[in-house]
């Protein structure tokens, strides 16, 4: 398992000739699948910011990633940083604010929502937006 928290900041290099093309900024996630579907990647010499398909990956580890493809998706859906963000659950209650999320590096599967009450399993997530992170009822 890995946090958010420890993908941000890791170089972004090729796997054919590990070449750095930047740091991974943030990750998308798509909340009712509960899966990471996109990397997004500032650029190495600017703050060029690029987006990545999770396919295009060929690993995350505690040092790097590493990118089969630079290669921009057809289309990035919209992106939401977790971190910070506002846990609602479906009835309106406020259940505070996500600190990290817990996820599967080889997958990209969101294991739980790390928040100052315990963690959240991702099986509760529902919705995601601009204002808030929408779950389960618990």
């Amino acid at each position: 398992m890995m946090l958010f928290s420890q993908a941000r900041g890791l170089p972004v290099l090729t796997l054919t000739d590990a070449e750095e093309i930047g740091v991974l900024k943030s990750l998308t996630v798509d909340a009712p699948s509960g899966v990471v579907t996109h990397v997004r990647v500032r650029g190495r010499h600017s703050r060029k910011e690029s987006v990545l398909a999770w396919g295009a990956l060929h690993a995350i580890g505690p040092d790097a990633v590493l990118v089969r493809s630079a290669a921009a998706p057809s289309e990035v859906p919209p992106h939401h940083e977790l971190p910070g963000l506002r846990i609602l659950t479906e009835t309106g209650d406020e259940l505070g604010t996500v600190q990290d999320v817990v996820f599967e590096p080889e997958t990209g599967r969101i294991e739980a929502v790390r928040t100052a009450h315990g963690d959240l399993p991702a099986d509760r997530l529902l919705g995601l937006g601009d204002y808030a992170l929408v779950v389960r009822a618990g």
